[in-house]
């Protein structure tokens, strides 16, 4: 493409090596460096993001808001973490594919930048929304166990 920024062209190219080097035989299931280097314990998820980093570094150096930012982060952070669970990680890996995500979303950004600022707010509202439901049904639940435990030890 084009007048493509340098870390862009370079982010591409991690981002599909690390996502979708290969075809499984038979399906239009791809996979990459990340699904084998995953599969070793402990280490491999932890490598495959550092190198996935370099697409939060492009994206710095290209000068995407904080919002885009950080969601490239969790993205990214999702599949380092999630990627640690044995085997289910592993299917994980194969199915969510964080760089082409945060690839997607750098491209987007810099064709739109103002829509996909807006739909990055959107997003992180609805997580911070549903993480606080999540703690107030949580201290719930736990005020309601005391409360029955209290009731039952009279």
């Amino acid at each position: 493409m084009p007048g493509t920024p340098p870390q862009l062209t370079r982010f591409r190219i991690i981002a599909t090596a690390l996502d979708a080097r290969w075809r499984l035989p038979g399906t239009s299931l791809r996979f990459g460096w990340d699904t084998v280097i995953g599969l070793v314990p402990g280490l491999g998820d932890g490598i495959a993001g550092a190198i996935g980093g370099y697409g939060l570094y492009a994206g710095w150096r290209l000068g995407a808001p904080l919002v885009i930012l950080a969601r490239m982060l969790l993205n990214l952070a999702l599949e380092t973490l999630v990627g640690t669970i044995p085997i289910a990680g592993d299917l994980f890996d194969l199915g969510f594919k964080g760089n082409l995500r945060n690839l997607r979303l750098l491209e987007h950004w810099l064709e739109r930048p103002a829509a996909t600022r807006a739909a990055s707010r959107w997003i992180f509202a609805g997580l911070a929304a549903g993480l606080l439901l999540t703690l107030l049904l949580t201290l719930a639940l736990m005020l309601a166990l005391l409360d029955l435990l209290i009731h039952a030890l009279k």
